[in-house]
């Protein structure tokens, strides 16, 4: 399994290993006593009626998103958006919003050496602290563990040219 992941990884770049480790619940490179990270992304219903709210959204992470102002670009009242948002994703707005923004600051930790605290701007997380804070509970690690285990300083752990 090591093999194919650092040959996955060789051919088709970190983030590509790094996703087929994750289905596989095994780590791209074993270091010895890690936990197993699992993506899972929300429910995501198709063609739901909230798609441009969404898109908008991820589009403005790094940007301080109120459930206020998620309403007004949806045009709809707080309280309608959290009924559509549980109703099609399962989850509130701003549970949704906290999954992304560590949804995009795992994607950064993998493919980018930049700092947790610009991570954390370009998230909309604030500060290096708050990110570490909603990674941890988002993934039970830190952000720093999971640099280790998936960023792109993968090939140069493995020996590989």
């Amino acid at each position: 399994m090591d093999l194919c992941l650092e040959l996955l990884r060789a051919d088709h770049g970190t983030a590509a290993a790094a996703e087929v480790a994750r289905r596989l619940v095994v780590p791209p490179h074993r270091s010895g006593g890690q936990a197993q990270y699992v993506s899972t992304p929300m429910p995501q219903a198709p063609g739901a009626s909230l798609a441009p709210l969404l898109d908008w959204a991820r589009e403005h992470l790094d940007q301080p998103l109120t459930l206020r102002l998620l309403a007004r670009q949806a045009g709809t009242t707080t309280r309608t958006l959290t009924r559509r948002f549980t109703a099609e994703l399962g989850a509130p707005p701003l549970q949704w919003l906290t999954a992304e923004r560590v949804r995009r600051v795992r994607q950064l930790l993998e493919e980018t050496t930049l700092s947790m605290e610009e991570i954390a701007r370009r998230c909309g997380l604030g500060t290096a602290a708050n990110l570490r804070v909603h990674f941890a509970r988002e993934t039970s690690t830190t952000p720093s563990a999971y640099r280790t285990t998936f960023g792109t300083g993968q090939e140069n752990r493995s020996g590989a040219s």
